[in-house]
């Protein structure tokens, strides 16, 4: 498939309309693995990417990193898959391999990683992502997908799910029951929730209104819901959680979520704000409270998220649309009315 022309869906400039888009594949390498997409997840970076608002983005724009397809066609050094497997791609396709990052398996924190899309591959060429008919990934970016997860099923947890899962597993061999918040239940805090309470951990999410509590208390088996704008609710809940998952992606006072953590509680961020975040750190100081970054997931977490929903037979709550639903579904996406996660019938689709 060296050379070959594939059509996948790309922005054009910073309105982020996504449009067919012809463009060729690059140099199928010894470790590459072709893969034919079947579905790719949609997610909130992907509407920042297109719309140019976290970095400069590079048009044409083919976005998608929740990608999950099959193998078509292996490079003559790749030993971990065969033809006809169910693999998925997340966020990155390659890294430096040698410094200290790339050596400990936190591949996600090399500095030279590229990006699934809007990244610059090896080769000079600009990288595309899962909203297209095929993709050439290095075999070591590529995981596999238990047979027993479906693949509209597996494809949100190659961000959302990892990006989820890779902060919470620091809690997973904790030996007693936590108390955990999760902020923002949206595509990231609904798999935050499930992550947790399969852990068994005591899960509160965290709202600004009242309007998701039925949502997260019989839907999602959380077991406590906090409504951030009620002053007495917060006021009864200060200092009652080990950790939050903080999963919004927009700009949000800190202070208030601090004021919930018991001592030494963490407040684990992986919302992409597009604005700084501002809170007071003399709370931290005499709570001994931290706050903490945490940036997608390694291969090897990847992997790990795949299995342990497999494992604990979790669903993910997606709405499955065709390509040409796309733009309309980024819209529902952006005002939040989605019931949690779009994933994209790339293989059923008319790409053209």
């Amino acid at each position: 498939m060296e050379g070959r022309t594939v059509v996948g869906w790309a922005a054009r400039d910073a309105s982020g309309i996504l449009s067919p888009y012809s463009f060729t594949l690059r140099k199928t390498g010894p470790e590459d693995v072709v893969i034919k997409v079947h579905y790719c997840g949609m997610d909130h970076t992907d509407l920042h990417q297109m719309r140019d608002e976290l970095h400069l983005t590079n048009y044409p724009l083919v976005p998608g990193h929740e990608v999950v397809g099959e193998v078509l066609e292996l490079g003559s050094e790749v030993k971990k898959y065969t033809v006809g497997d169910m693999v998925g791609v997340g966020c990155i396709v390659g890294s430096c391999g040698n410094c200290i990052s790339c050596n400990s398996n936190k591949e996600q924190y090399c500095n030279n990683r590229i990006l699934t899309y809007n990244g610059i591959y090896k080769d000079g060429r600009p990288t595309q992502g899962g909203f297209t008919s095929h993709m050439v990934v290095h075999q070591k970016f590529v995981v596999s997908i238990p047979e027993t997860l479906s693949p509209e099923q597996a494809a949100p947890l190659l961000c959302a799910g990892v990006t989820a899962f890779s902060p919470l597993r620091q809690f997973m061999e904790s030996g007693k029951v936590l108390n955990a918040g999760i902020l923002g239940l949206g595509g990231v805090g609904h798999l935050g929730v499930k992550i947790a309470k399969a852990m068994g951990h005591h899960v509160t999410v965290i709202s600004t209104s009242d309007k998701k509590r039925e949502e997260a208390l019989q839907h999602l088996g959380a077991d406590a819901f906090l409504v951030s704008s009620n002053a007495t609710q917060m006021e009864e809940a200060a200092y009652t959680l080990d950790y939050i998952l903080d999963t919004v992606p927009a700009f949000h006072p800190l202070q208030s979520y601090i004021s919930l953590l018991n001592f030494d509680g963490k407040l684990l961020l992986i919302g992409a704000s597009p604005k700084p975040l501002e809170f007071n750190a003399t709370e931290l100081n005499i709570g001994k409270k931290t706050i903490s970054g945490s940036f997608i997931g390694s291969m090897e977490e990847t992997q790990e998220i795949l299995d342990f929903w497999a494992e604990k037979n979790l669903t993910s709550m997606v709405e499955v649309v065709k390509m040409d639903y796309v733009n309309k579904a980024f819209e529902r996406m952006e005002r939040n009315d989605v019931r949690y996660r779009f994933v994209v019938d790339v293989a059923g689709s008319d790409l053209e």
